[in-house]
Parts: structure tokens; sequence; C-alpha cells
């Protein structure tokens, strides 16, 4: 069994075949709009986002066909129903245009301090409804909502994952069991404990019909970790953080495939031209 888990402060909430086939190659940083400088950047993957008190992280930034920049998170950070709500066909939504703030600091007494702004552009759970989607595998594992970076806020945004670099492109052939994985969390239950943030372990291999990916990290992802960005071994982007396990691989997390959840998004999202973007800063895993 798994649970979704963004964070609200008001408590601890307790988390197919041929879409690959869609373009999913990662937009160079140097064709995309003018990066902020990574260490200097205040809008990342890693940063906090807070949807109406939920608290999750953000995973990778995406464009557009016209410029826009977006951030993404998990879809279910958005969501209205309780942790073991984890169907994103039946799930209840906040809807498109609701506003997110990312934040910095945040903790389970504060909200911290915000540093930018956006709204909800894109949600898999709403258009897997609207759509009235019938794949079993989607409706478990394709969790991944963006956030539409507001023009006063674009300026702040570098695309470089924290730590570790990258991302150099994005896996489309999944982690088989044993590949080393690296990730970035940034849960206000930490009260900024940044050293607890970089994180790093091993796939238990693909499920779902390469939708998802259990994985074992030294510290487990916990509630406001939801939608960080996880890399394979060579610093390609692999995935974003979905569900806690409970049983039966207790302590492991579920990664959604962000090629199956872009390749859905780039065909059923509306968003033109929509891409994933590589870091800045070279991938450099440190063990």
């Amino acid at each position: 069994m798994s649970v979704k888990y963004r964070l609200r402060l008001t408590a601890a909430a307790a988390m197919t075949a041929g879409l690959v086939t869609a373009a999913i190659t990662a937009v160079p940083a140097s064709a995309a709009p003018t990066w902020a400088p990574a260490d200097t950047a205040t809008i990342h993957p890693g940063v906090q986002m807070y949807t109406d008190g939920a608290q999750c992280t953000a995973n990778f930034v995406y464009t557009d066909g016209a410029g826009s920049v977006y951030v993404g998170y998990a879809a279910h950070c958005a969501g209205t129903g309780g942790a073991t709500e984890t169907n994103g066909c039946d799930s209840g939504s906040l809807p498109l245009g609701t506003p997110v703030t990312f934040n910095e600091g945040g903790s389970v007494l504060s909200e911290g301090t915000q540093v930018g702004t956006g709204t909800l552009a894109y949600s898999s759970w709403l258009t897997m409804q609207g759509r009235g989607e019938s794949n079993a595998d989607a409706c478990s594992f394709n969790d991944l909502a963006l956030v539409k970076v507001d023009a006063g806020s674009v300026a702040d945004v570098n695309p470089s994952v924290p730590f570790w670099g990258g991302p150099v492109g994005i896996n489309s052939d999944g982690a088989p069991a044993g590949e080393r994985v690296y990730s970035f969390g940034n849960s206000s239950l930490r009260f900024g404990l940044t050293e607890l943030s970089p994180k790093t372990g091993l796939s238990v291999g693909t499920t779902g019909n390469g939708w998802s990916h259990p994985v074992y990290t030294v510290t487990p992802g916990i509630p406001g970790d939801s939608g960080s960005a996880f890399l394979d071994g060579e610093g390609k982007a692999l995935g974003t953080l979905s569900t806690l396990a409970i049983a039966p691989l207790v302590g492991s997390n579920g990664v959604g495939d962000v090629a199956h959840e872009l390749a859905y998004a780039q065909q059923h999202g509306g968003i033109s031209g929509l891409q994933l973007v590589n870091g800045t800063e070279p991938f450099s895993p440190i063990l």
C-alpha cells in the first residue's frame, strides 16, 4: 500500500505503453530563457512550493513554445482529499489557475520567505479525469503538475538540481534494480536542516508498466518532499517523488517516471512545445 504525502502546516498528511514515444528530449539550457546563476537563483528544483497551505518540493524546470517557464511538482500537492487517495483518476484536486508560491525556510511553524509566485497550469489528475482515462497504471502513477512562473519571478529561476547538478537529459529506459539514484528533498519538517536534503540510494526496479520506480534512499522522503526530482546514475531526469510505501516495501518511495508523465502532458495537457530543461550545472555525484 502507498500513500501520497503533501504536507500541510495544520498537520503532516499520513501518500503506457506507447506514451514515451512522444518528444521527451530535454531543452538545452542555452536554448531556453536566460537563467539566473545557479548559486543565487531562488527558484529551482528543490525549492519549497505552497498550495493552499500544503507544502511540497519542486522537481524540474520546463518551458513551452512561447518561452513561458514552469516548475513541476506532484499533482497530489494540489489534491483536496486524504493521503490515501492515490488514484489520480478519481481523487479531488484544486482547479487550474490556483495560486502557488515558491518559498524558502518554511517549517511547521511558518511558511518561511516567499521568493516567487505562479499558478497551477497543468495537473495530470485533472487531465486524466477530464479525458476519462482508463489506463490503471496511469491512474495510479501519473502524478505530475506544472506551475507557470509569474513573469515577475522568471528572472530568479535556474533549472539545476541543487548539490548534484543536472539534469543532463531524460531517462527513457527505466532504472534497473541496483542502479544508483539521486534526489534533493526540502520538507519543512526538517526546520531548514539542509544537510538532510541531498539523498542518494538505489532503484528497486520498475513497476506499473514503466510508470513508476520504487527506490530506497539513505533517509526516505518524508511529508513535504513530495514532487522532488530524482536523477538516475548518469544524471538524467528519472522521476518525481510521489508516494511513501508502507507495504510491502516498507520505507521505500514511489517515484513517478518523468518520461511517461511528460509525454502524457505533451499529448494531452494543452501546452504547446512543452519540454523539460537541462541544468546549467554539470552532474557531479558526490558519494
